[in-house]
């Protein structure tokens, strides 16, 4: 199933400047799993070593907020939008 995934501007550029990717899968994770094998540099900002989102990252699907639903294992179906926003900190 393709969906859309878009990324922050900090990230885009581990992917070539690709702020808007195509992308498949049936789960949510499915789909980070895809990403994160063409994009490698992308993958470690994406998931932790066990596979699992961080704390810090959020994903959005079609506004929802995932954390709210089943993580990765959210379903996805064709044309959802995926958005990632990545905490920054600073002062």
């Amino acid at each position: 199933m393709a969906v859309t995934f878009s990324l922050p501007t900090v990230l885009a550029r581990l992917t070539d400047g690709q702020a808007t990717i195509q992308a498949s899968g049936t789960t949510l994770g499915d789909v980070v799993s895809e990403i994160a094998g063409r994009f490698p540099r992308l993958a470690p900002r994406l998931r932790d070593e066990a596979g699992g989102p961080y704390p810090f990252v959020t994903f959005y699907l079609n506004d929802e907020d995932i954390r709210f639903r089943d993580g990765f294992a959210t379903p996805v179906r064709e044309g959802d939008e995926i958005t990632v926003v990545a905490a920054i900190a600073g002062g």
